[in-house]
């Protein structure tokens, strides 16, 4: 079940996130989806839950000049910190809300969501209208975390705020970005949504750091697990907790870790 909390990204969240969670584990996932889509023929692409715009940047580079990217988070300051970062081409960046997206039907060739769909409270809702506004053929591309144990230091950072906290564990990371990959319920939502066929493929990749102090900081304070670490206790000691649990398990640095995701595509009228 997915949290009010869970979805919130304010404060330094933005920046401690673009700046430690980015090249910890996001860029890998990010290549593999703009060459995805990279071999479509797209005019038009829409992304979802863009975050700081690690897609959207693969995707500006990625990309024949003359596609046209809309890019939307629900949360502004995500927005607002994407648009910090410098793009070829001019990037339409719009505050939106998956459930209810503001375009017309069939307004797009392809839409691609990076460890998104997660976060949406009705799954089927927003593959729902994901669908509406995806033109005949067009491809439905997004990327979900496998489980947390497949994914060596939000595993790690999980057991070591466990010891911490241990009548009352910060579950944010278990709940959901690691809660949405039983590849039944996925089918099932998607088939709700429109898309009665799904291809589903697990991806692991690397996760690398310089010291194990950084993914730490990554996990602790650049996600919503730090309000439910600052309802409980101090966020420095959570951050040190963590760092030497790391430490412990892969070293001081640099540090090598294992990630894994599903990979999902869905075509509207298959």
């Amino acid at each position: 079940m997915t949290l009010a909390i869970d979805k919130t990204f304010t404060g330094s969240i933005p920046q401690l996130y673009e700046a430690h969670l980015v090249p910890l584990i996001f860029e890998p996932y990010a290549a593999d989806l703009a060459d995805r889509i990279a071999g479509l023929p797209v005019s038009r692409v829409l992304e979802i839950a863009c975050g700081t715009g690690v897609v959207t940047r693969a995707l500006d580079e990625a990309l024949d000049d003359e596609v046209a990217i809309v890019a939307t988070d629900l949360n502004a300051a995500m927005i607002e910190e994407a648009r910090t970062h410098g793009t070829r081409r001019k990037i339409d960046w719009r505050t939106a809300d998956a459930m209810a997206l503001p375009f017309p039907d069939a307004s797009f060739d392809c839409v691609v969501c990076q460890f998104g769909a997660m976060f949406f409270p009705d799954k089927a809702r927003a593959f729902a209208e994901t669908r509406r506004v995806l033109s005949p053929g067009g491809v439905f591309l997004f990327n979900v975390w496998d489980r947390i144990e497949e994914n060596d230091f939000a595993h790690t950072v999980a057991q070591a705020l466990a010891s911490l906290f241990p009548s009352d564990p910060p579950r944010f990371m278990e709940r959901t970005p690691h809660g949405y990959h039983d590849t039944g319920t996925i089918r099932r939502d998607l088939a709700a949504g429109g898309f009665a066929k799904a291809d589903i493929e697990t991806l692991a990749a690397r996760s690398a750091a310089r010291t194990a102090l950084e993914p730490a900081i990554a996990y602790c304070q650049g996600t919503p697990w730090r309000s439910e670490i600052e309802a409980r206790g101090s966020l420095e000691e959570a951050t040190q907790v963590s760092a030497r649990a790391i430490k412990s398990r892969f070293g001081a640095g640099p540090v090598d870790g294992k990630i894994q995701a599903l990979v999902v595509t869905g075509n509207r009228d298959a």
